[in-house]
C-alpha cells in the first residue's frame, strides 16, 4: 500500500511496480482506500464501512508492504490514521510487513522510523530482509505514473521477492494489500 493521497506519487507508483512484478507463486493486491477513511475515532462503537473493508483486506493479506512519503519528519496523517485504525483489531499482530523508502538519499527516514514504532505497537513483525531504501526519482516515473527505470523495477521486485522467501519459509504464500 502507498502512504501517499497523491495518485501520481512515486510511492504509489513503487506499490503499482510491486503489483506488476508477476513473481512465481505471489498474488497482489493494492490497497488503495487510503483517501476515503475516515478519521480515526476512539471507542466502542461499530466502525464505518471504510474500516471493515481496510480491515478485512489486512486480515486476508499473509503480509504487507507499506511504501510511504515522509511529511514533516515523520508520516503523512492519512497513514497514521490508516494505522490507528489498526491498532486494537488484530490484523497485523505477528503478520510480515515491510516498509519501502522511495525518498531521495539521506531522506525520509523519519517517516520509517515512526512507521517501525507503530507497527511495533501494532505488533506487527518488520521484516527487516524485505525493506529497504529504493529511491524512485521522477524521471524513473511517466506521465501515466509508472515507474519505467529497469534497475528500479528490479529493486522493488526484489524486495516483494524477500518478503515473499519470508512468508515461504514460514509456510504461507504472500498477497500485499
Amino acid at each position: 500500500m502507498s502512504g501517499s493521497t497523491r495518485p501520481t506519487s512515486t510511492n504509489s507508483a513503487a506499490v503499482r511496480a510491486m503489483h506488476a512484478a508477476l513473481l512465481d507463486g505471489v498474488e497482489t493486491e493494492v490497497y488503495d482506500g487510503l483517501v476515503g477513511l475516515p478519521a480515526f475515532v476512539p471507542g466502542d462503537h461499530e466502525p464505518p464501512r471504510e474500516v471493515v473493508e481496510l480491515r478485512r483486506t489486512f486480515a486476508r493479506a499473509d503480509a504487507v508492504v507499506i511504501c510511504t512519503p515522509e511529511y514533516a519528519g515523520t508520516l503523512p496523517g492519512s497513514l497514521k490514521n490508516l494505522l490507528d485504525w489498526l491498532v486494537g483489531s488484530g490484523e497485523l499482530v505477528d503478520k510480515p510487513v515491510a516498509w519501502v523508502n522511495v525518498a531521495a538519499p539521506g531522506r525520509g527516514r523519519g517517516a520509517v522510523a515512526t512507521l517501525e514504532a507503530v507497527l511495533g505497537y501494532v505488533s506487527a513483525r518488520v521484516v527487516a530482509a524485505a525493506s529497504a531504501d529504493v529511491t524512485v526519482p521522477r524521471d524513473a516515473v511517466d506521465a501515466a505514473g509508472v515507474v519505467i527505470d529497469p534497475a528500479v523495477l528490479d529493486r522493488l521486485a526484489a524486495v516483494l521477492a524477500a518478503l515473499a522467501a519470508d512468508v515461504g519459509a514460514q509456510g504461507g504464500h504472500v498477497e500485499t494489500p
